[in-house]
């Protein structure tokens, strides 16, 4: 599997950047550009341990569904989505939080394998998924800073 971590710090209460990163709703505005959509499951609000939702969406021009579930939750510290149904042949992303003064360390480990095979998917992997990816998750990230960091953060718990 293919690896992306990424730390963000973000000077709000960890408990504040934990549920803002479980929010369907900030999702769904920090992904504006590829049309995320949740369709299923939890569809808006908080998502919580052994909960799912299925997001549809475009990427690289092409429609897309997945199915993610919580399959690890302890809040305000950790929490992990795994695909169940989707594009991947594997995704898990764990989610780390980590007060720091009067910030909060939000640590990304993202995990995932693309359903190429293990020759040609490493190179689909790290070629064009990696650096795609990254970006997107760097949007997201600073779509939370911003959002946590704003006085507009409660307008998505």
């Amino acid at each position: 599997m293919t690896t992306i971590e990424l730390t963000t710090r973000i000077e709000a209460p960890v408990e504040r950047v934990f549920d803002l990163s479980r929010s369907i709703d900030l999702h769904r505005h920090s992904a504006t550009g590829t049309r995320e959509e949740a369709v299923a499951g939890v569809t808006t609000g908080l998502i919580g341990l052994d909960q799912e939702v299925t997001w549809r969406a475009r990427h690289f021009g092409l429609p897309f569904q997945m199915t993610v579930r919580i399959t690890r939750y302890d809040r305000p510290t950790h929490f992990r989505d795994e695909m169940i149904r989707g594009p991947f042949a594997a995704m898990v992303h764990d989610h780390d939080f980590e007060q720091e003064g009067t910030a909060t360390l939000m640590r990304d480990i993202f995990r995932f394998a693309s359903p190429l095979g293990a020759l040609g998917g490493r190179l689909v992997d790290r070629v064009i998924l990696r650096p795609y990816l990254h970006r997107f998750l760097l949007e997201r990230n600073r779509v939370i800073r911003e959002t946590a960091e704003s006085d507009h953060w409660n307008r998505f718990l």
